[in-house]
């Protein structure tokens, strides 16, 4: 449709239809889905594109997946074998620092 178009020009036409677009600068885009799991995408192009009032986002760059199960499991494996604790002890700790797995293994750790 507007190939052909200088930058310039482009900028000029999508002003006169009610658009805009803005780059994004990201390190890392989380999509929490409903089913608990996560897609994460690592280096990311990011831009936001306004048309007339509403916003979208496109988004590319390297993609992965993560069940929130797994992820968890992962973490519980990890913390028990940096602390010696048990998996109840290491699920508690995890549960205690809102997922966050440095904080948990520095409190397992202090025992």
């Amino acid at each position: 449709m507007f190939s052909g178009l200088n930058p310039k020009k482009m900028q000029e036409v999508m002003k006169r239809m009610g658009m805009a677009q803005e780059e994004i600068s990201a390190s890392r885009v989380v999509i929490e889905k409903e089913d608990s799991s996560k897609i994460i995408i690592n280096n990311p192009s990011v831009t936001k594109i306004s048309i007339q009032g509403k916003e979208s986002f496109q988004i590319a760059g390297d993609i992965e997946e993560s069940n929130k199960e797994s992820s968890l499991e992962e973490d519980i494996k990890t913390i028990v074998e940096k602390t010696g604790s048990t998996k109840k002890e290491a699920k508690e700790a995890l549960e205690d620092s809102d997922g966050d797995l440095a904080e948990a293994i520095l409190k397992l750790s202090e025992k």
